[in-house]
């Protein structure tokens, strides 16, 4: 993400969720008691005349009696924004389970002789796996290749005479996903699909200021390989004067404009940029990766996606496995992208999903993408959850096309408590005042440690939805979704809903009074 969207926009949020603690803090009041009580609170809070253009979806669920504790305009179609990936990472779980790991397969496609030289191409074969990047590994850009360099040198090769292929035909459709806008892209919020994905495909470029005003400030690429070009046009600042860079990126380029400037002598930033074929990225990288161990590549990186098909790229019959790599299981693969809200990874996952779930005998040009949204269709009916009021464009979040009701999310809540994947489900989720998008929310509140939900964010979109102990220990589901609200100056949406969650957290009352 540019660092104009990026730490700004931190720093923004960092603000409004402040001032939205101290807000909630200060309307924190006296358990309610009542059903009733807590009824009047609730619609008096949303009837608020600052809330008339505007539009709510709520409904709260106990998961104890199954009575309805509170619902408003709850069948209302709403944008969830990333509450969407709840809708994902269900599906992911109930297809696929906690325990699935991705599959990467490598390939030889010759002989390697005595003297352990690869006669042919060494060849990986793309599933999706989202899980190659430092943030979940937690250590540098190369150790993503040491499982495929392992599998290469446990065949005893030392050198590969011909190419290093990355085969991403795996995936069908866009690079992105449907309904997604240019500004996605451009600002960071995530990289391009691609069934071969490193580094959630979104690289860092070092910029730190020149040696004195009025020059260039010095910019370097963290990782290699990208194919992307940079093009400076920042300057080094007088000391004192605001840091401001951003980043502007063409569609479909190679070439990156990284603009804007530092002060004299302040620390260095980076900034992001969305890398224009993964597949062909991670070729190069894993080229790169061998050469750092000793083995020479003769030939060239290449890469090949949809609607390339790897009969065109490789002879699959004529490959000998070397070996495969595997993901984590997917409870700990959906846990890193719900956390933090990771857009790409959920897109990644409803593909898999798409693809694991594909009827041979169906239309060969249905994209990766409609097979999974296909695929959550057949989920929901079985649920008994009603798909006429979940209609997705994709599986992230990102698409301001996407609708659900807060009705329809509480009866996946519910579903999901249930069933055998409930604790990965329910672990995967932010804990208030903790973790993840929550991390600085609720804090000091009844609310802190004990919500455990979604967030949703887009412009004009604000969601919430999870679950959450009442003060009389029933636990309830509620999903409350604001769309189309202006808040005022160093406001934002969540300003209003927390409220609204903390007298759920506070309610001392019970769902089956009458």
């Amino acid at each position: 993400m540019a660092i104009k969207a990026h730490h700004r926009r931190r720093l923004l949020f960092v603000l409004l969720f402040l001032g939205a603690s101290l807000a909630v803090r200060a309307q924190e009041a006296a358990p309610i008691r009542s059903l009733a009580q807590l009824r009047q609170q609730l619609q008096a809070d949303v009837s608020q005349p600052k809330f008339s253009a505007a539009l709510w979806g709520i409904k709260v669920v106990s998961l104890t009696s199954g009575k309805t504790v509170f619902d408003y305009q709850a069948d209302r179609l709403m944008s969830p924004a990333s509450n969407t990936k709840l809708y994902t990472s269900a599906l992911g779980l109930s297809l696929l389970g906690g325990d699935y790991r991705f599959a990467t397969p490598i390939y030889a496609t010759g002989k390697i002789n005595r003297a352990g030289t690869l006669q042919g191409d060494l060849v990986v074969v793309g599933h999706g796996d989202p899980s190659w990047n430092e943030r979940r590994l937690g250590t540098n850009f190369w150790t993503v290749f040491e499982p495929f360099i392992a599998s290469a040198t446990h065949a005893g090769i030392r050198r590969i005479q011909g190419n290093v292929l990355a085969d991403a035909t795996c995936f069908r459709g866009s690079p992105t996903g449907s309904s997604w806008t240019f500004e996605d892209l451009a600002e960071g919020e995530t990289g391009l699909i691609s069934a071969l994905s490193l580094h959630d495909n979104l690289t860092q470029f070092r910029v730190e200021p020149g040696s004195g005003i009025g020059e260039r400030c010095r910019i370097e690429p963290v990782q290699p390989g990208t194919g992307l070009a940079c093009s400076n046009r920042t300057v080094t600042a007088a000391p004192g004067l605001p840091a401001h860079l951003e980043v502007f990126e063409p569609l479909h380029a190679r070439t990156i404009y990284i603009l804007g400037q530092l002060p004299l002598g302040s620390a260095a930033q980076t900034v992001d940029a969305a890398v224009p074929q993964p597949a062909e990225w991670f070729a190069q990288a894993f080229k790169l990766a061998l050469a750092r161990r000793g083995i020479a590549v003769s030939g060239q990186a290449l890469a090949a996606k949809w609607p390339a098909e790897a009969g065109d790229f490789w002879k699959v019959d004529s490959g000998t496995k070397l070996g495969t790599v595997f993901s984590p299981p997917l409870r700990d693969v959906i846990r890193a992208f719900m956390k933090p809200s990771q857009n790409l990874e959920a897109e990644l996952l409803l593909a898999a999903v798409g693809e694991a779930s594909r009827d041979p005998a169906g239309p060969s040009g249905l994209t990766s993408e409609a097979a999974g949204l296909a695929a959550l269709q057949h989920f929901l009916t079985s649920a008994g959850i009603p798909t006429e009021e979940v209609r997705f464009d994709e599986g992230s979040g990102l698409s301001r096309n996407n609708l659900a009701t807060a009705n329809a999310t509480v009866a996946l809540l519910q579903f999901m408590a249930s069933q055998r994947e409930a604790n990965d489900f329910i672990a995967a989720l932010p804990i208030a005042g903790e973790d993840g998008t929550l991390q600085s929310r609720f804090r000091n509140t009844a609310a802190a440690g004990n919500v455990v939900a979604k967030s949703g964010t887009l412009r004009w979109a604000q969601a919430l939805s999870g679950y959450v102990t009442t003060a009389a220990g029933e636990r309830l589901a509620f999903s409350i979704m604001l769309n189309r609200f202006a808040p005022a100056p160093g406001q934002s949406g969540t300003a209003e809903i927390d409220p609204l969650v903390l007298m759920l957290a506070n309610f001392a009352g019970r769902s089956d009074q009458p």
